[in-house]
C-alpha cells in the first residue's frame, strides 16, 4: 500500500514551491552577492571594500532564509535519537551519547541527489570545504575546520587510503566516485588518542557495501549529460544465514571543461572504481572478514602558472594517472561469554601515480602501506566499558624526485566509556606512539554528553590532542628533507548544544570549535623543512549551526551555516577557505512516484595565495525523479542552474550549467 498524501492540489503546489526555496534563495542571493556581467572588479581594493560592506548583510539574509525555511541539510548532522555511529569511540555508540562532533551521510541522502563524486557530498558537511583545480578528477584542496587535508585521516572500508608519496600524507579525494558509497561518518576534532598520526582535524570513514538483508540484491544505474559525461555502475550484495558478500563496480568518463579558467581546450577524466567484501560467521564467537578496493583514474589538466595577481594558466597536454589497490583481512572473536570483543586485521595499500607536464616532463610516484591492528572491548560493569588496542604500520615511497625511503610507527591506546547516570556519558582515552625517526609521542582525549530528556536538550563537548608525523618527503626529499623534524602537535576543543522540538521533527544544533597546531613544519624561508618555533602556530576558530525539519515523512527541509576563521603561522588567512558557508536543501514527494529535491551552496569571503580575494558564489542544483515501480527510477538533474561564473582556485575553471538524465534499477 502506498503512502497517503493530501489531495488538495493547492496545498501540493505550495509544498512544491517550498521545495524550490533553496533554488529561489540562491537566485536572490546571487543578485545581491555576485555582480552581473564581468566577475572581475576594477581593483582588488574596491572589491575587498564591497565585500566588507556586503558580507554581513548577505550572511544575515541567508540566515533569515534558513530560519524561515526551518532548514538543515540531510547530509549534515543527522541527530535522530537512537542513531548509532562507530567512529567516535571505535565501537557502535548511540549518537545521543557521543560528546564528539559526528556528521553522517547515508545511502538515502546520496540516492536523493544522485551526484557523481564523494566531493559533492563531503562539501555539504559543516566544517568541510573542497576546492578543485578544474573539473572532475583534478587536484583538490581539502580542508576540515580550516585545516588542510594532511590533518584528516581517511578510511574506506577500514583501509587507510591516504597517499604516502605526497609532500604531506593525504587522501586523493578527487578520485572517489559516489556510486559505491553506502555511508559516510565524519568525526571532527583532534583524534590522536584513538587514531594515531594525522587525525588532527578529524577522521572520515567511508563504507561501500553496507549490511544487506538476506537474499541476493542487485542494483544498476546509468547517467549521461553535459560535457559528454557518462557514468554507470553495478552492485551485488547478498546476506545469508552465516554472513554476507558483496561487490560494486562503477565508472565515469567525461570530456570535461578547461582546467584553466582562460583556456578553451577541454580536459577530460576517466575513472573505474571497484570494491569487494564479505564476512563469514564461523560460529557465534568467531567471524572472518575480507575486503578489497581498486581505483584507477586518468586526468587531463592544464599547467604553466603565471605570476600573481592573475595566475594565468594555459591550455596544455598535461595529464596524470592514478591507481590504487588495497585490501584488508581479519577476524572478530569474543571471549569470556561475549564480554570481551576483539578484532585483529591486516591491511595493505599500494598507490601509483604518474604525471606528465605540458612540456613533457614525467614524474612518478609509488607508495605502499602495510598495517596490522588489534582492538578489544571489555564491559567491566553495566555502566563502564573499556576499549583498547595496538597497531603498527610501515610506509614506503619511491619517487622520481629522489625519495626512496621507509618509516615505521606503532602505538597502543586505552579508552574508558562511563555512564554514571542515564543522561550522562563520559569518555577518556590516552595513546602512546613510537616513530622510527622522531621517537615517541603521547596523545589524549576526553568527551562528555549530557541529555535533558524533559526539554529535548543535549550538551556535548570534547577536548583532545593530535599530531602529524613528518611525511617521507619532508624527511628525505633531496635538498629539502630534514630527518631532525618533530611532529606537529595540536590541541582541539568544541562545545555544542543540540535541541529537539516538535516530537523530534525539528532538530537544531550549534557548536563552537577551536584547534591550535604547534611546531608547524615549513620553510623559513628556504629549505630544508623545519619546525617553526617562533609564532609557528596555526589557529582555527569557528561555529557550525544547523537545523533539520521533517514535518511529514514525505517533506524535508535543511540548511547549515559554518563560520571559519583560520590563520597561518605568520598570521595571514588560510587560503581557499570561505569565511562563511551556507548549505540549503529541500526535498518533497508531491505524488506517489515523484520526488523533487534542490540544494544550494553559498560561499562568502574567500582568499587564495597572496591573499588574493575570490568572488563570492551561489551554486544551485536540483533533481526531479519518477519511480515507475518500487524497483526503478528515472530522473533529470541540473548542476549550477544559475550558470554561475566563479573560481574556487585562482586561475582554474569551474563547470557552468549542466543537465544530466539517468536511471536506477534494483532487482
Amino acid at each position: 500500500m502506498g503512502r497517503h498524501l493530501p489531495d488538495a492540489g493547492c496545498f501540493r503546489g505550495c509544498v512544491l514551491a517550498a521545495v524550490t526555496l533553496s533554488s529561489l534563495a540562491g537566485f536572490l542571493l546571487s543578485q545581491a552577492i555576485v555582480p552581473t556581467g564581468s566577475f572581475r572588479p576594477s581593483t582588488a581594493h574596491s572589491r575587498q571594500g564591497e565585500r566588507m560592506q556586503n558580507n554581513f548583510r548577505n550572511t544575515i539574509s541567508v540566515l533569515a532564509i534558513l530560519a524561515a525555511s526551518g532548514a538543515a541539510p540531510a547530509l549534515a548532522q543527522d541527530l535522530d535519537i537512537g542513531e548509532v555511529v562507530v567512529t567516535a569511540n571505535k565501537m557502535p555508540t548511540e549518537k545521543s551519547k557521543v560528546g564528539s562532533t559526528v556528521y553522517v551521510t547515508t545511502k538515502k541522502d546520496i540516492e536523493e541527489q544522485s551526484k557523481p563524486t564523494a566531493i559533492d557530498y563531503l562539501n555539504q558537511i559543516p566544517g568541510i570545504n573542497i576546492s578543485s583545480s578544474g573539473g572532475l578528477g583534478t587536484l583538490s584542496t581539502f580542508t576540515m575546520r580550516g585545516l588542510p587535508g594532511q590533518y584528516t585521516k581517511t578510511f574506506i572500508d577500514g583501509i587507510d587510503i591516504s597517499d604516502v608519496t605526497n609532500t604531506s600524507v593525504r587522501a586523493q579525494y578527487d578520485q572517489f566516485l559516489a556510486g559505491d558509497i553506502d555511508r559516510v561518518e565524519v568525526l571532527q576534532g583532534s583524534q590522536g588518542a584513538l587514531y594515531g598520526a594525522d587525525a588532527i582535524a578529524g577522521v572520515i570513514d567511508i563504507s561501500t557495501l553496507g549490511t544487506p538483508e538476506k537474499g541476493i540484491h542487485q542494483r544498476m544505474y546509468g547517467e549521461g549529460g553535459s560535457h559528454n559525461t557518462f557514468r554507470g555502475g553495478y552492485s551485488l550484495n547478498s546476506g545469508f544465514e552465516r554472513g554476507q558478500f558483496g561487490f560494486n563496480i562503477s565508472g565515469l568518463t567525461t570530456d570535461g571543461i578547461s582546467a584553466a579558467s582562460a583556456g578553451t581546450e577541454k580536459d577530460g577524466y576517466e575513472n573505474l572504481t571497484g570494491a569487494i567484501g564479505g564476512r563469514f560467521d564461523v560460529n557465534e564467537n568467531l567471524s572472518l572478514f575480507a575486503n578489497g578496493l581498486f581505483i584507477k583514474g586518468n586526468t587531463d589538466f592544464d599547467d604553466g602558472f603565471g605570476p600573481p595577481p592573475d595566475y594565468l594558466l594555459s591550455d596544455s597536454d598535461a595529464h596524470s594517472k592514478y591507481q590504487q589497490a588495497a585490501g584488508r583481512v581479519g577476524a572478530d572473536f569474543k571471549l569470556f561469554d561475549g564480554r570481551l570483543s576483539n578484532t585483529i586485521a591486516l591491511q595493505y595499500s599500494d598507490i601509483s601515480r604518474d604525471s606528465v607536464s605540458g612540456t613533457g616532463g614525467v614524474s612518478t610516484y609509488d607508495g605502499s602501506r602495510v598495517k596490522l591492528d588489534y582492538q578489544g572491548s571489555f564491559a567491566l560493569t553495566p555502566t563502564l566499558t573499556t576499549n583498547f588496542g595496538a597497531d603498527w604500520e610501515r610506509q614506503h615511497a619511491d619517487t622520481s624526485g629522489g625519495v626512496n625511503e621507509s618509516v615505521s610507527m606503532g602505538g597502543g591506546w586505552l579508552q574508558a566509556i562511563w555512564t554514571p547516570m542515564t543522561p550522562l556519558t563520559l569518555t577518556a582515552s590516552i595513546r602512546q606512539d613510537e616513530h622510527s625517526v622522531y621517537g615517541g609521542h603521547t596523545t589524549w582525549r576526553a568527551t562528555g554528553s549530557y541529555n535533558i530528556f524533559d526539554t529535548g536538550t543535549r550538551f556535548h563537548s570534547s577536548v583532545g590532542t593530535g599530531y602529524r608525523a613528518p611525511s617521507l618527503y619532508e624527511l628525505y626529499a633531496p635538498g629539502s628533507g630534514n630527518t631532525d623534524l618533530k611532529p606537529e602537535t595540536s590541541v582541539s576543543f568544541d562545545f555544542g548544544v543540540e535541541q529537539h522540538l516538535l516530537n523530534d521533527r525539528l532538530t537544531a544544533d550549534i557548536t563552537f570549535f577551536m584547534i591550535d597546531i604547534n611546531d608547524y613544519i615549513g620553510y623559513i624561508p628556504t629549505p630544508p623543512y623545519q619546525n617553526i618555533q617562533t609564532d609557528g602556530v596555526t589557529r582555527t576558530r569557528g561555529i557550525e549551526a544547523s537545523l533539520a525539519y521533517a514535518p511529514t515523512n514525505w517533506l524535508n527541509f535543511g540548511g547549515a551555516y559554518t563560520f571559519t576563521k583560520a590563520t597561518q603561522p605568520d598570521g595571514s588567512r588560510q587560503v581557499r577557505i570561505p569565511r562563511h558557508i551556507i548549505n540549503l536543501t529541500a526535498s518533497v514527494r508531491p505524488a506517489e512516484k515523484w520526488t523533487v529535491s534542490a540544494t544550494t551552496r553559498i560561499a562568502l569571503d574567500t582568499v587564495d595565495f597572496g591573499q588574493e580575494p575570490l568572488d563570492d558564489y551561489v551554486l544551485v542544483d536540483a533533481k526531479i525523479s519518477y519511480k515507475p515501480t518500487e524497483a526503478t527510477e528515472i530522473y533529470v538533474r541540473g548542476e549550477n542552474l544559475l550558470n554561475q561564473k566563479y573560481e574556487v582556485v585562482k586561475g582554474y575553471g569551474t563547470p557552468g550549467l549542466g543537465v544530466f538524465a539517468g536511471f536506477k534499477a534494483t532487482f
